[in-house]
């Protein structure tokens, strides 16, 4: 059919009823790009994403003013599938076909940390999270003396969660024998290392860390390291892995008559959905808590309080809150409160402002260069949290420890399994 004036005034008039503007009259547009696990292995750290980002076209309908001029603001979900290649190439791809004026990312080395190199290589601004500060920035060869150009990166490190995880086995009764399940990843490799991980620590305080190395994600029989656990004595299990490992080695731990008065497990804790998969083996088990509805923090955006944004995502998604949530929602605060601060959409100009950020956000305050171990890092706060059988939800995380922050406030006492 040809394409008549009738026609096109036509569409132009469905276009204006629907409430849409022609494309030619539309505002600036500002895209920001979004790189987190969608699916895979990691996806539950991505798992809150969808939600968040529906929140923020709600909250930044209006748009921004960039430099004095208003741009509406585009949010581009990009899925690195669990793979760090994945991550990689979806950042180039938000960064030379998209032209992204900057790029978020969170969910684990192997999500942040090709995506924080494609942005530093690409020179476009990003800001990270949800990864250690060391993996985030040893395991990308950083150098203290210089720093990066491009990237920063807000979460804690691993001084805090080793803190956090000893203050709460200081509170029970055991031999002080731990046994590391630290995999061969960005994550195990950090935790696991001599000098920036647990083995220094541990050692000055006096506990004895039994680690029988390093094992591939995925790993289907952990029976070496309950032997080499069991024949050491061990009564307290700790490490980072991913939640279907964390399956495997309870079950078979449980099989095979180990049963270790604590287990403290990094990142395969973390979520309700991968505690419930556990049944019964899911009780009593801790965890570190980088953002809870406990947390006395509130949105500089929304100004909800983090209790009433897990409150809002679990009427909205019908699923239990989940840590992500905090974070995926603070890095939108941090964007758009440097885009609202940046002289233009310059590259440089969204840097510098990111540079400059000082913000109260729902997961505590976020300023870089005065906040951190370097200038690229800011930390937040940690607290440790235990899963109890709960009323609402068939788990509960409760803070148990709260020794190195004392403003999150404790529910309860770390109790043996």
């Amino acid at each position: 059919m040809q394409l008549t004036r009738r026609h096109f005034n036509g569409a132009l008039a469905a276009l204006a009823s629907a409430g849409a503007a022609p494309r030619a009259f539309a505002a600036d547009v500002v895209k920001i790009g979004y790189v987190s696990p969608q699916t895979g292995p990691l996806a539950p750290f991505g798992e809150a994403d969808k939600w968040v980002i529906e929140q923020m076209k709600a909250a930044l309908k209006d748009g921004i003013a960039i430099g004095g001029k208003k741009y509406e603001v585009q949010v581009l979900l990009k899925d690195s599938q669990s793979s760090p290649n994945r991550a990689g190439e979806v950042a180039n791809d938000l960064i030379l076909k998209e032209k992204v004026a900057l790029v978020l990312t969170a969910g684990t080395p192997e999500t942040a940390n090709p995506v924080s190199d494609a942005c530093e290589l690409n020179e476009v601004p990003c800001i990270s999270s949800v990864v250690p500060w060391q993996p985030w920035f040893f395991g990308r060869k950083g150098d203290p003396a210089k720093g990066f150009n491009w990237t920063y990166h807000v979460f804690w490190g691993l001084e805090d969660v080793i803190a956090n995880f000893t203050n709460g086995w200081k509170s029970v009764s055991t031999n002080k024998k731990v046994g590391g399940l630290f995999p061969n990843d960005g994550d195990g490799n950090a935790w696991g290392d001599k000098e920036l991980g647990f083995p220094k620590p541990l050692s000055q305080m006096g506990f004895t860390l039994t680690d029988p190395g390093r094992f591939q994600n995925g790993t289907q029989d952990f029976s070496a390291q309950i032997a080499k656990f069991k024949s050491e004595g061990v009564e307290i299990v700790t490490g980072v892995v991913i939640p279907p490992d964390a399956k495997t080695f309870l079950t078979q731990a449980r099989q095979q008559g180990f049963r270790p008065k604590v287990v403290t497990l990094g990142k395969a804790l973390l979520f309700p959905g991968a505690i419930e998969a556990l049944g019964d083996l899911g009780d009593g088990l801790t965890t570190e808590v980088w953002w809870s509805p406990s947390h006395p923090f509130s949105s500089s955006l929304t100004k909800q309080s983090a209790r009433q944004l897990a409150d809002a995502y679990e009427a909205g998604t019908k699923k239990q809150w989940t840590q992500p949530i905090g974070f995926a929602h603070a890095l939108f605060e941090i964007a758009g409160n440097a885009l609202s601060r940046s002289k233009s959409l310059k590259n440089t100009d969204v840097r510098d402002a990111i540079a400059a950020t000082n913000l109260q956000t729902v997961v505590g305050p976020v300023k870089w260069g005065g906040q951190g171990p370097f200038r690229n890092v800011s930390k937040t706060p940690l607290v440790l949290g235990q899963w109890v059988k709960g009323g609402k939800h068939k788990y509960d995380l409760v803070i148990v420890n709260n020794e190195a922050f004392k403003q999150i406030p404790a529910g309860g006492q770390l109790k043996p399994i």
